[in-house]
């Protein structure tokens, strides 16, 4: 996924809504500017493929809804249309508009880093997705070695830092309730030599 290179158009909210249910590929948008998002990897899809179904298998019988990439998030405080590689909510679904395509109330929002994307996901996105009142988990997942991320908001609005390093951890995400073992979100990705590292997790 790209992390706003040049915008292509300048567009209204509304224009840009209309142009996006129409368009084949998926755009972020942010004050007026639009931009074209490019695909993913194979280590990419598998990983969010991966995520995403041990997410849904362990809240199944729970209330609340998972999202892949396809669902787009819109953070009201700075005007961001994005679309996250997950998006987990935790009770009802708040959406902008009646065609229930643009979530507004996420709990949780995963994102797996690329070379193109990792500096806008860790540092101006992660500040977007801040905006969000409901958002109580950022997880960051990398592609090229097995390492989990987790930024965990606490009651004063401070974010605690937790990461999971290697495939024999697991990382808990407490907003809902769910846990990621590393073994099973890398399921068939295989990594370069010497990327699989085996440090024991850091926590800030």
């Amino acid at each position: 996924m790209s992390a706003l290179p040049q915008a292509s158009a300048t567009m209204t909210e509304a224009e840009y809504l209309a142009f996006e249910r129409r368009s084949e590929i998926k755009h972020q948008y942010l004050h007026g500017e639009v931009y074209a998002m490019t695909g993913a990897s194979r280590a990419h899809n598998l990983i969010c493929t991966y995520a995403l179904a041990s997410l849904a298998t362990q809240m199944r019988h729970r209330k609340g809804e998972i999202y892949p990439g396809q669902m787009r998030v819109k953070i009201p405080a700075t005007g961001l249309y994005t679309y996250p590689d997950i998006s987990v909510v935790c009770g009802e679904p708040k959406f902008a508009d009646g065609e229930f395509d643009t979530l507004l109330n996420p709990a949780l929002i995963i994102e797996v880093l690329s070379p193109s994307t990792e500096s806008f996901d860790r540092g101006r996105k992660f500040q977007h997705y801040r905006q969000l009142a409901s958002l109580q988990e950022y997880v960051l997942i990398s592609q090229d070695s097995p390492r989990v991320e987790r930024f965990l908001r606490q009651e004063n609005a401070d974010w605690v830092f937790t990461d999971a390093v290697g495939l024999e951890s697991s990382l808990e995400l407490p907003s809902i309730g769910c846990t990621l073992t590393l073994a099973g979100v890398y399921e068939k990705v295989t990594f370069e030599a010497g990327e699989q590292d085996t440090d024991p997790p850091q926590q800030a």
